[in-house]
């Protein structure tokens, strides 16, 4: 498209063709380089935490469990790495690279850079839904001895972020077409009711229960285990693999609703999938890891001013970058105050909260020029 509008504006067919090759080259090697970051941070989480593994040791571990080798002086890394930290590691990832997609789909579809998903109101739902399973479940089952069993809890959250996203459709959608900014006051508005009734359920709860309530809600990959992997990642993957599928028709919302119509682009259809894909992303993630924040806002504005704004290099590099800093997140949370572990969403707050003021500024100072 760059290279079309360039011989059509009277550029030099050559200059252009180069213009278009570099941009391809810096697409490969941002690429490149995400990859690496995200596998170098990998393999230092795997070594840290209360057993140190040096990262020469991880790397041995992970070759000798892809061969079939091994040897029984290093069994209980073994045991540490791939069954402990292993699908910690790849969840966070995977949880890391749809949060900052969402992200990235949520900006491309307001047309923001401070647009963010906790903007619609999914992440309020899924822990609604959960703060409900977690309280009123346990109170039916008090008289049965019976415990709640854990699955219940990721599913409930994930079923809260649907019917949020459900609801919200229903209200900004009239005659066929969504609007934009009916969604996002709609959006404020559900997850403020759904804040009420989470802090109402707080102080309903007992002690235990709002010990639960509390660690949800700052968000933690403790709970991280290869059958919980093996449940959402059959969710997250495919999502991951469709959301480049709009960048096109993101790349032209950039110009305006009326001008993609014009351009022949399905915009009804491209703003339903976005929403559709943010709801079942942010849903599963909160159900499976409790509430992350900032992810989706850091992330893709990071990209945005290191890359540019084409959908087509932003959103998977955003998921690299997604994936890398809640690794590295979590990593800071499991040795800040070890042997104890730190919830994530404190340490992604920490490091998110001054970046979007810093965001605010920039961009208040932008429009007073």
């Amino acid at each position: 498209m760059t290279l079309a509008l360039r011989q059509r504006s009277g550029a030099d067919p050559a200059s252009a063709l180069d213009f278009a090759t570099a941009a391809r080259r810096r697409a490969v090697l941002a690429t490149a380089a995400g990859i690496a970051l995200c596998l170098l941070l990998a393999v230092i989480a795997l070594g840290q935490g209360a057993v140190p593994i040096a990262p020469e040791r991880v790397a041995r571990i992970l070759l000798a469990q892809a061969t079939g080798g091994g040897d029984a002086l290093a069994a209980r890394d073994a045991l540490v790495v791939v069954n402990i930290r292993l699908p910690r590691v790849l969840l966070g990832l995977m949880i890391g690279a749809a949060l900052a997609v969402s992200g990235a789909l949520m900006q491309g579809l307001f047309r923001n850079p401070l647009a963010d998903p906790g903007l619609v109101g999914v992440s309020a739902g899924a822990g609604l839904a959960a703060a409900v399973t977690i309280v009123l479940g346990d109170r039916i089952l008090a008289g049965t001895g019976l415990k709640l069993p854990f699955a219940v809890l990721p599913v409930g959250a994930f079923c809260g972020g649907l019917v949020s996203t459900v609801v919200l459709y229903l209200i900004a959608t009239r005659q066929g077409r969504t609007s934009i900014a009916t969604m996002l006051l709609a959006g404020i508005a559900l997850g403020a009711l759904s804040g009420a009734f989470t802090g109402l359920l707080s102080y309903l709860s007992d002690d235990r229960q709002l010990r639960d309530l509390t660690f949800w809600s700052l968000g933690s990959l403790g709970g991280a285990s290869w059958s919980k992997l093996a449940v959402i990642a059959p969710v997250l993957l495919p999502l991951l693999i469709a959301a480049p599928v709009l960048a096109r028709g993101l790349n032209a919302l950039m110009l305006g609703e009326a001008e993609a119509y014009h351009l022949g682009l399905p915009v009804q259809r491209i703003k339903a999938m976005a929403i559709l894909l943010v709801a079942l992303a942010v849903g599963a993630s909160v159900a499976t890891a409790g509430i992350i924040g900032f992810i989706g806002i850091v992330v893709p504005h990071l990209v945005r001013l290191a890359v540019g704004p084409d959908h087509r290099l932003l959103l998977p590099l955003s998921a690299l970058g997604g994936a890398g800093l809640l690794v590295a997140a979590d990593t800071a949370a499991r040795l800040l105050v070890a042997p104890a572990e730190l919830p994530i969403g404190i340490v992604t707050a920490a490091l998110g909260a001054p970046f979007f003021l810093w965001l605010l500024l920039r961009k208040a100072g932008h429009d007073d020029l």
